[in-house]
């Protein structure tokens, strides 16, 4: 199988050789496609010299702040036409650990969709206020309800897909961006009545940089919801076995980034 890292990038200059060091160190067989939006820092300078120096790291370079989910659109596009097996979503900012990236692909073998859950038996939020875990928890309790989703991290945005997946949910009429693309790509799969697995991860906050939330995302994942509920109704009844979750004890020890 052949397996691409699409990692959105604006402003992460300082963040993005050590993500890619320790990335190729977990995972020496994967790929990694970073998508800059033309970032004033410098992220995509770096980003071709990196590729000059690996030839498992590509750069798609954007004329300017798009939005991510215009982001991992693009670069899935890229990942399929270039026969990508198995298509990850993740941070480049250590928030995503790489030491869980050979448990993704090893759910992967059952699963078209493994999701990097926070809300399992397993996963954390160490280091988040109670006002961030009460904003985060709340809206995932949110999406899941209103459209009945039975998954417990609808909103995170460590995964890994099947190009099959990404193929079957047309991604060209993909609405949403920021907060609620996540929740859209979700709901898109298990309305495909494709396989989805949680697995537990730690998730810590970026310590260099500055975070990309905003008011305005979370607004919009609302207002997704809403419509999504008002447009397409409800999910129907997962059949027997589409949604599972990994035990936290098949899970490795996290330590890279809490000591980077």
């Amino acid at each position: 199988m052949r397996s691409i890292i699409i990692m959105p990038t604006y402003n992460e200059r300082d963040n993005l050789p050590e993500i890619a060091r320790a990335i190729f160190a977990a995972a020496p067989w994967v790929n990694i496609l970073v998508v800059d939006d033309n970032s004033p820092d410098g992220t995509g300078k770096i980003a071709d010299q990196l590729a000059a120096e690996d030839g498992r790291l590509r750069v798609l370079h954007r004329t300017g702040k798009q939005g991510l989910g215009t982001a991992y659109i693009a670069g899935f596009k890229l990942a399929i036409e270039h026969n990508f097996d198995r298509i990850f979503e993740m941070d480049a900012d250590f928030s995503h650990d790489p030491s869980y990236l050979p448990a993704f692909l090893r759910a992967s073998e059952n699963a078209e969709l493994v999701i990097g859950s926070r809300y399992i038996p397993g996963g954390s939020t160490p280091n988040w206020s109670w006002l961030r875990r009460f904003i985060s928890g709340g809206g995932n309790t949110f999406a899941r309800s209103l459209l009945r989703m039975p998954v417990h991290d609808c909103t995170s945005g460590f995964r890994c897909y099947h190009r099959s997946a990404l193929e079957a949910i047309n991604l060209d009429s993909i609405r949403a961006q920021g907060y609620a693309f996540q929740v859209e790509l979700v709901y898109r799969v298990l309305r495909a009545r494709l396989r989805v697995t949680e697995i537990p991860i730690t998730f810590v906050d970026r310590r260099v940089g500055q975070s990309k939330m905003s008011r305005r995302i979370f607004v919009e994942g609302f207002q997704y919801v809403m419509q999504t509920r008002r447009e397409q109704g409800l999910l129907p009844r997962p059949v027997p076995g589409q949604v599972t979750v990994a035990p936290p004890e098949t899970m490795p020890a996290t330590v890279s980034a809490g000591q980077r």
